[in-house]
């Protein structure tokens, strides 16, 4: 039941949210609109407001990150190694496998079932996960094709209004200082708004894609879903001192969809319709293995 209560409002909104891209009610520029002050307004307070109060001690372990990004590696490694043995070129295909996304789905996901304490094991592996990624495909992309690495471009990850989100709440944590009241309830009313509008424009988003199946998207998907969460929850096992509810995070962060940011790395109209399907069906049947997944964890 705590399974169906934490999912529901989830994938329905993404539903709502889909639906209403779908029947243009929100039309390009309306959703455009929506997705900007989301991203650039809604979801930093929520950052901020999130970590300004956790407890960074236990969120701060490096254990945290390693039992994380070991399996991100392998991943992205493997899927690339095998579909660049096939193609011979480097594709966005093991960034799809292993960007997870995080913001959209992990926050709420995490959010329902834990509650903010759950979410300062989320906010460490957030101010990693785009710039670790993302210099590991640009590298990845640069031996293994023609692109060159764009350090400036690397860099604006970190400068990213969600970034900023989280160190400046980071700072208002360890300053010991206090917000007034009626600030901090402005600041709760804008950090209301992020989690159902976010999902709505992941909804939106997916309305302007066209699933179309292939077995690379559908071994892609897998991988995102099945791989990936698996190594995060048998290497956790393996490492001292990571608690139950930080191991569940990591494995629930794991089996997140794909994020649709990844499409700005398909450069090609292959590349862009098999990335494309694997975040769109990897979105779908995540309303399926996730519920496993949680059973799984307890």
């Amino acid at each position: 039941m705590v399974v169906i209560q934490a999912i529901l409002p989830i994938f329905a909104l993404i539903v709502l949210g889909y639906l209403l891209g779908w029947r243009n009610v929100l039309s390009g520029e309306s959703a455009a609109g929506l997705a900007a002050i989301t991203f650039k307004l809604f979801m930093p307070t929520l950052l901020f407001a999130g970590i300004a109060k956790a407890p960074l001690g236990e969120g701060l372990s490096p254990l945290l990150l390693v039992a994380y990004f070991v399996p991100v590696l392998l991943v992205f490694a493997s899927v690339n190694l095998v579909v660049h043995l096939q193609r011979g070129q480097a594709t966005p295909l093991g960034l799809t496998a292993a960007f997870s996304n995080n913001v959209l789905v992990g926050i709420p996901l995490v959010t329902s079932l834990m509650g903010s304490q759950g979410l300062v094991y989320v906010f460490a592996i957030l101010v990693f996960h785009s710039l670790t990624l993302f210099s590991l495909h640009s590298l990845y992309a640069a031996f293994g094709g023609r692109e060159r690495v764009n350090g400036l471009a690397l860099l604006k990850n970190l400068a990213n209004p969600m970034i900023i989100g989280l160190a400046l709440g980071a700072l208002l944590n360890l300053s010991g200082l206090s917000v007034p009241e009626p600030l901090w309830r402005m600041i709760t009313w804008l950090s209301q708004a992020a989690l159902p509008c976010a999902l709505i424009v992941l909804g939106v988003s997916l309305s302007r894609y066209r699933l179309r199946p292939s077995p690379t998207a559908l071994g892609v998907t897998l991988a995102k879903l099945v791989l990936f969460p698996a190594l995060v929850w048998w290497f956790s096992a393996w490492l001292p001192g990571l608690n139950d509810s930080a191991r569940m995070v990591l494995v629930l962060l794991a089996a997140c969809p794909s994020g649709v940011n990844i499409l700005a790395f398909a450069k090609t109209p292959e590349d862009t319709r098999q990335v494309s399907s694997a975040v769109f069906l990897s979105t779908v049947l995540a309303a399926l293995t996730l519920p496993l997944w949680m059973l799984s964890l307890g």
